[in-house]
This record gives C-alpha cells, sequence and structure tokens, in this order.
C-alpha cells in the first residue's frame, strides 16, 4: 500500500541546516514492527507516524521512533509532524491551534505567532545528584567551577542538565571525550554575551554508546525552560542556538505566557524537504 510521506528539517530557518524528520502521513494499519523496521532504515533522530486520533479533543494521534526505540515525547517532531500534517491538508478543530495526542497526552501546538510553537509539558524537577554530577564532569573533563546548576528533568525523556558559566563554554565541549562513558541524554546550556543574536546555546549529548549529538532537541529546550521558569529565571522570551558545534543552524524561540506560569511556548521554523509516497 502506497502512504504520504514527507521528509522535513526541523528547528531551522535555513533548509537543510536544523533536524530532519522523517513523517508517514497514513499511518493507520501499519503495525508496530514495520513502523520500528521503517524508522531503522531511515536512520534520523526520529520518524513519526500520524494516525486518527483516539481522544476527541485531538487533530491527530502521533507514534515517535527513533532507530531503536519508540519515544512517549519530543520536540522536533511534534512541530515537524504538525507542519506536515498541515501542508497534507489537516484540518485543525480549533482556530489558531493544533492539539497532537502522543504517549504523554495531548500537546497543544500555537499556530498565531511568528513560529509555530509547542507548549512545554510539564516537567519533573529534581537535584541531578553528586554522582551523576561528578560522572559527567569525569568524563567530559568540565571544571567544577564553570558549572552554575544542575537538574535532572523529566517531560517524557529524561535529561542530566548542567548550566555553564557561559556559551563559549558549551561550545568547547569535545564530544568525543564522553565516549565509553555510557552516560545517557546530557543537556549543557550556557548564556551568549549580552548583544549577541541569541541568549542561549544549548547542546544535547548521547553517550550511551558510541557519542551522538542532537542537531536541536525540542524537548530538551522545553525541559529547561521549564526548569527556568520554576526557579523565576525566565521572564522573557529568548532566542536558543543548537547545532552550532556540529554545522547545524538551530534556533528554538521560547515565549512564556506571562498570563499563566503554565504555560510557555517552544517554535520553531519548518521547511518541506521531501514529498511524495512510499510502499511497505
Amino acid at each position: 500500500m502506497k502512504r504520504r510521506f514527507i521528509q522535513c528539517d526541523v528547528f531551522s530557518g535555513v533548509p537543510a541546516r536544523g533536524n530532519g524528520l522523517a513523517v508517514v502521513l497514513d499511518g493507520k494499519g501499519v503495525s508496530e514492527a514495520e513502523m520500528r523496521a521503517f524508522a531503522r532504515w531511515t536512520n534520523l533522530a526520529e520518524t513519526t507516524f500520524l494516525l486518527p486520533p483516539e481522544d476527541p479533543a485531538a487533530d491527530y494521534r502521533v507514534r515517535i521512533f527513533t532507530p531503536t526505540r519508540e519515544m512517549p515525547f519530543a520536540g522536533h517532531p511534534t512541530l515537524g509532524s504538525c507542519a506536515s500534517w498541515l501542508h497534507a491538508g489537516g484540518k485543525p478543530k480549533n482556530q489558531g491551534k493544533v492539539v497532537q495526542e502522543c504517549a504523554i497526552g495531548l500537546v497543544e501546538i500555537d499556530q498565531t505567532g511568528r513560529v509555530p510553537a509547542f507548549v512545554a509539558p510539564p516537567t519533573s524537577v529534581e537535584p541531578l545528584g553528586e554522582a551523576r554530577l561528578s560522572a559527567i564532569l569525569a568524563a567530559s573533563g568540565i571544571e567544577a567551577a564553570r558549572v552554575l546548576r544542575s537538574a535532572y528533568l523529566v517531560n517524557g525523556p529524561h535529561w542530566q542538565v548542567l548550566e555553564l558559566e557561559s556559551a563559549a563554554d558549551v561550545l568547547a565541549i569535545d564530544a568525543a571525550r564522553l565516549g565509553g562513558s555510557g552516560l545517557p541524554a546530557i543537556g549543557f546550556t550556557g548564556r551568549h554575551a549580552a548583544g549577541e543574536t541569541c541568549d542561549y546555546e544549548v547542546r544535547m549529548i548521547d553517550a550511551t554508546d558510541v557519542p551522538r549529538e542532537d542537531p536541536i532537541t525540542g524537548s530538551l529546550n522545553a525541559a529547561i525552560a521549564r526548569w527556568m521558569r520554576a526557579e523565576g529565571r525566565l521572564t522573557g522570551p529568548v532566542t536558543v542556538a543548537q547545532g552550532t558545534a556540529i554545522g547545524r543552524v538551530g534556533r528554538v524561540f521560547v515565549t512564556p505566557d506571562p498570563s499563566d506560569p503554565e504555560r510557555t511556548l517552544i517554535g520553531g521554523e519548518t521547511t518541506i524537504m521531501i514529498e511524495g509516497t512510499l510502499d511497505f
């Protein structure tokens, strides 16, 4: 059976310099085994399959797969799937927003701003712990004095996050040093100097096996934004750069809703790169 297919580029205004996503628009009838096999074949960070919603409040349902596992939620698959669904003729039930159903529940994608933006999901914030922090410092070579604060964040995915003194400290990290550490999903963030184009630099490095740096990570940026806002450190819109160290031009636009402390928007551009059909 032929199915509609889109490959898009998310979180960048420069085509092919963001984070690639494969979207199967007609996911109904595709078995889980077929979904996993196709995600392995695309070999992208994530591949999504769009399905009819089960919750009447949702516009569509999505399942999100990496080459090795299914994700309960992820940021660039949320924006990319939404943009692909709209591009293919999807009509939202409510003007100005799309409601996505995924494993963590309903996620709203606001369509009224400068760029589409999803509402950052609830995030648990816990201390990172001395053992985790020590392991990351030892593996990365980061000096403890350069760490301003740290946290263990969960918004579906689990994140070990270090905020460093500066964006320069973040960009100076040698991802290859983490090889063999077995450390999963480490997020680094640091502020750029005043007057720079972006406010923060973010990197996400997973060294579970071979060290892999994610180009742009919406769910990590969402977790960091919720953490910062909970501590009163996010009081207005900020622009985050990610992917710089690996030649990408990722831009994440973070906008806290001043009228609602639980509503923080995580926005970015999506470019449709490839459109056609595939046959399983």
